[in-house]
């Protein structure tokens, strides 16, 4: 996919905006980390992977912007910075992850120029951006074999192009089978509340004439029952030291008919996804969003005004569940705690 997720010119991040796709295709520019953080909290760009390149690109627009100024002054900017970033969501850990890798160059530049630390913060942005294109498509490289000639693939949200700086996780399994020659289809939950598989998985899959087939969230179980789906590929937004997975909501009910129809369901997701402080999935923080996703869509409501809304934007898929992760470094089947300290060498 020749698009762009995220983009550095001139001096300011652009983002792809989101939330207005299909219908519309614009950037959105950030010349601060402030507005970078709102492009993040506002969905503007989402999915881990992109989400953690955003970040790392949000300090880098910082330092920029204080690039020359005095030490203090410019440390004080990059302090900011990395809190109003590091609060911006909380389920995905690549944002985390980031900014951690942020932190250690500033750290190591706090004897050079302020001119000289902010490059070297643009530098490692810019390979945070490039490395993640490689790593997805190792993701895929791995995953294709696991696709079979004629796969009908069933996917959840927006694992795409569009969640990663390119190519993406379980959309780039899917992209490397059908360039592995294989003949494929992709079943598109819409994933609501937010839509992000009517508006965006579909979207990919058109523009790369991949055949999509549509179809609303609680129509899974159906085809699963009347033999239409052969397997399963997500994302993850963080996975927890014993490979229990959180991605968006919905999709821990998919994993669970998938286990009651024998069908294959995979977690394609980088080492940067993967959470060793977290012991299990109870200990990943759940985002709760807006109430007015729910309640209606671009300004059209359709629930009674006082009505409760309960609104998580992930929920937990427990390890067991899991048939694979498919990673950079290769596959594991039947994640645990140990396959998954072999992945990092421990």
């Amino acid at each position: 996919m020749q698009v762009e997720t995220l983009r550095w010119r001139d001096g300011r991040l652009e983002l792809i905006d989101q939330r207005r796709l299909p219908l519309e295709f614009e950037y959105v520019a950030c010349a601060d980390a402030v507005q970078t953080a709102n492009a993040i909290r506002a969905m503007v760009v989402r999915g881990a992977p992109a989400i953690g390149c955003t970040a790392a690109y949000g300090v880098a627009v910082e330092a920029q912007r204080h690039a020359g100024a005095a030490r203090a002054q410019f440390d004080s900017a990059l302090e900011h910075a990395f809190k109003v970033l590091a609060a911006s969501r909380p389920t995905a850990v690549n944002l985390f992850w980031a900014i951690a890798r942020m932190r250690e160059v500033h750290a190591q530049t706090r004897n050079e120029s302020t001119q000289t630390a902010a490059e070297s913060l643009l530098a490692l942005a810019r390979q945070i951006h490039g490395d993640d294109i490689g790593i997805c498509r190792a993701i895929g490289r791995h995953g294709a074999p696991l696709i079979a000639d004629g796969a009908r693939i069933m996917t959840h949200c927006n694992a795409g192009a569009l969640a990663t700086a390119g190519h993406g996780t379980a959309l780039g399994v899917i992209r490397s089978a059908r360039d592995a020659g294989k003949r494929i289809s992709v079943i598109a939950n819409e994933t609501r509340p937010y839509l992000q598989g009517a508006r965006l998985t579909a979207w990919e899959m058109v523009q790369e004439n991949i055949p999509v087939t549509l179809v609303t969230d609680n129509m899974a179980g159906h085809l699963m029952q009347q033999s239409r789906i052969d397997v399963i590929v997500v994302g993850a937004d963080r996975i927890a030291a014993n490979g229990d997975a959180a991605n968006k909501i919905g999709t821990y009910t998919l994993a669970v008919l998938a286990e009651r129809h024998r069908i294959p369901f995979y977690v394609a997701a980088p080492l940067s996804s993967i959470d060793s402080a977290s012991a299990d999935g109870s200990a990943i923080p759940i985002e709760e969003r807006d109430a007015a996703e729910v309640t209606g869509f671009r300004g059209v409501r359709w629930a009674p005004e006082g009505v409760s809304v309960a609104n998580p934007a992930f929920d937990i898929t427990p390890a067991a569940l899991i048939t694979g992760l498919i990673t950079e470094k290769g596959v594991i089947n039947r994640p645990d705690a140990s396959q998954i300290r072999g992945l990092f060498g421990r």
